[in-house]
């Protein structure tokens, strides 16, 4: 499993009051899955996905990511998992407005050593992944939303992570657009990627193969399609 969290609970202080966003969760993701965790606001997905990506820590409970235990990892050994381990696709895109598309793809290395040379050739490799070989050099301002997307997908798995982590990857997104993002998500999820897809759309999670229904921060239910 890359994935195996075991009695996961995240509880915020307001005021006086215990907010449980989590509660007691169990859940393991295998390599090359394709799942999607589905909720409503407030159900816990936003600070499951948080969890899993390494953004957040939980207040009791094991996380396990590759057989390490993330609750043993000091800040730059989460910040390595971060930047080589998950790939996030967001849905406001967060490209950097003054650089060109392969530019912001190259970004992610620029922190891990590669050359300028290896930085282009992979990102240029991952650009042709999502279809966007004749947009390279275009700035986001001259791109599409779904353009936008395909970019920041490039950038997501332009480190070959283990996951790939979208929030609301179609939120910005038309219909038909967000149909063909998540077609390239099925794609890329074929040639060997594990993708997680947080959503609270039951159009998008029938993409995927597996659907986790988060409610008051528990699962309600887990089911394989």
């Amino acid at each position: 499993m890359i994935i195996e969290l075991k009695g996961i609970t995240k509880h915020y202080e307001i005021g006086t009051q215990t907010v449980k966003a989590l509660d007691g969760i169990e859940l393991s993701i295998a390599e090359h899955e394709f799942l999607s965790i589905m909720g409503q606001s407030g159900s816990g997905k936003s600070t499951l996905m948080n969890i899993v990506g390494c953004l957040d820590v939980p207040t009791d409970g094991s996380y396990s990511f590759e057989g390490t235990e993330v609750s043993d990892l000091d800040d730059n050994e989460l910040a390595l998992i971060r930047g080589q381990k998950i790939g996030f696709v967001f849905q406001t895109f967060n490209l950097l407005p003054r650089m060109s598309a392969l530019k912001n793809v190259e970004l992610p290395m620029i922190y891990f050593g590669y050359s300028a040379k290896e930085r282009k050739r992979r990102a240029i490799k991952a650009l042709e992944e999502v279809g966007l070989a004749d947009r390279m050099d275009h700035n986001p301002n001259e791109l599409s939303g779904g353009q936008k997307q395909r970019v920041a997908i490039a950038r997501a798995l332009v480190n070959e992570p283990s996951i790939i982590l979208a929030d609301e990857p179609t939120g910005n997104l038309d219909s038909k657009t967000g149909e063909e993002i998540m077609d390239l998500f099925l794609k890329l999820q074929e040639q060997g990627n594990t993708f997680i897809i947080v959503t609270h759309e039951k159009h998008i999670s029938d993409y995927t193969k597996r659907v986790i229904l988060l409610k008051d921060g528990k699962i309600l239910d887990d089911k394989s399609i």
